[in-house]
């Protein structure tokens, strides 16, 4: 599948469907992947990573998982915070199909399944958890998190992965200098080739204590 296959709005060629076993939320689930979507067969590595490295989400309010595709990230904010209300966000029609199928697979109600342009304009997030799809592009990932991240609540944070060989470095630095002067960007992890960024909107009273970042 070329890497460009799952930015489109409507896969090409009919899903075929296949079940998959994961670990979200300490829990071994079976869930529901199709072609025409990112990472398919498994929970790839720079998700993994973010689960890894990012602490328990608040128990409540609005959460975003940006670029859900088939939902282990946005799974495991509605599994952790189950008075939440998750926001999983794409373009790709089947990756939302999929994540509305998994969601009632494991029995949650409290996840909201829409692509961007439908999550209402009030809506400010409590946490902000994504593997953003890089590989879109440079401008259309800037656009993408100048809307998104500044949409975060006073002194809330926002966890984005990326990989280091991707270009991790320099959105950090980008994302420091185009954000907000109440924001502040830091590496919270490095693994696998991965960096954690870790996005604040301070509330005032400055950032909170680092996480510590963890060695390769």
């Amino acid at each position: 599948m070329p890497p460009e296959h799952y930015f489109s709005t409507s896969p090409a060629g009919e899903p075929v469907l296949r079940t998959i076993a994961v670990r979200l939320a300490g829990r071994e689930v079976q869930l529901t992947t199709a072609n025409g979507i990112f990472s398919p067969e498994r929970i790839d590595t720079g998700t993994q990573v973010l689960l890894a490295h990012t602490p328990v989400p608040p128990p409540g309010g609005d959460f975003l998982d940006l670029g859900c595709g088939w939902g282990p990230i946005a799974l495991t904010l509605a599994l952790e915070s189950p008075r939440a209300t998750v926001w999983a966000v794409d373009v790709n029609e089947r990756a939302l199909e999929l994540v509305r199928r998994n969601a009632e697979t494991l029995g949650l109600e409290n996840v909201n399944v829409c692509r961007p342009e439908d999550v209402p304009a009030e809506v400010r997030f409590r946490t902000i958890w994504s593997n953003p799809p890089i590989r879109v592009g440079k401008n259309e990932l800037h656009a993408m998190l100048s809307h998104w991240l500044p949409r975060l609540d006073l002194g809330s944070d926002a966890w984005l992965v990326v990989q280091r060989n991707l270009g991790s470095d320099s959105l950090h630095r980008w994302l420091q200098a185009e954000l907000p002067a109440d924001f502040t960007v830091l590496r919270a992890a490095t693994s696998k080739g991965y960096r954690v960024l870790r996005v604040r909107h301070r509330s005032g009273t400055g950032l909170t204590e680092p996480i510590a970042v963890i060695p390769e």
